[in-house]
């Protein structure tokens, strides 16, 4: 570190010792006071101080040294760097992690209220499952400009044993939900009855939503991005609670 005599290098060991005092870990276990014993000539030998230090205690000192010396200045510089480095990667983390919380719970809100909406369905005279799967592909119809769930899950390239549902990000999973919600609470409201005007109704709802998005200048469903299954997020979520239980 360009210091011409230790005992100015000793100065920065001991700032060092003392942030990392201050940090609240223990000094002596970055920093090691050592006799050591060093060649003089003639093949004499001399006891010399020195210190055995951890790769954090090399951190403090590069930190701590002076910036003034161009390789110090080059190691304080990197340390910023790497820092701002792991800073942006802990934010994107965390944006993932809010991500998939997000998504959590507004796939078993929208599970929730999709029996909710085909109990109301069902009052209106959509019974048969041929008929329910009607009725949700006309909500679909409505809110994706169009496009049945066959459309929907070729559009966005899923394999055939992938559900729509579990690949939708927390934005489309939020439309989703709106338009189950809304659907469930029209028909009760208005006591709609037969399957035609409940599917049509299914698929109003759904359109006005997507005039909604589109009025606010958000993305179409469909061009919203395709997400990481949520069967893989509910595995990862259990083995993370049991291993924190444990």
């Amino acid at each position: 570190m360009e210091y011409g005599d230790y005992r100015n290098f000793e100065a920065v060991v001991e700032k060092a010792k003392l942030a990392c005092f201050n940090s609240g870990h223990r000094v002596e276990d970055h920093f090691v006071d050592v006799t050591e014993m060093i060649s003089i000539g003639k093949g004499g030998r001399r006891a010399v101080k020195s210190v055995f230090m951890s790769r954090y205690a090399c951190y403090l000192a590069v930190q701590n040294a002076d910036p003034r010396k161009e390789i110090v200045a080059q190691g304080q510089t990197y340390f910023a760097v790497q820092t701002r480095r792991q800073e942006i990667e802990d934010e994107l983390r965390l944006d993932q992690e809010i991500e998939e919380d997000r998504r959590l719970l507004l796939r078993n809100e929208l599970r929730r209220h999709n029996t909710q909406l085909a109990d109301a369905a069902r009052g209106a005279g959509v019974v048969k499952p041929i008929d329910y799967a009607i009725f949700q592909n006309h909500g679909y119809m409505g809110l994706y400009g169009g496009l049945g769930a066959k459309d929907i899950h070729h559009y966005k390239g899923l394999k055939k044993s992938q559900k729509i549902l579990d690949h939708m990000g927390s934005t489309e999973l939020a439309a989703n939900l709106f338009r189950a919600t809304q659907t469930e609470e029209k028909l009760r409201r208005e006591e709609v009855r037969g399957k035609t005007a409940a599917n049509k109704m299914h698929r109003d709802v759904g359109a006005k939503i997507r005039k909604t998005i589109e009025e606010l200048g958000g993305t179409m469903p469909e061009d919203l991005p395709t997400a990481e299954s949520i069967k893989k997020l509910e595995t990862k979520r259990r083995k993370k609670i049991k291993s924190e239980k444990k």
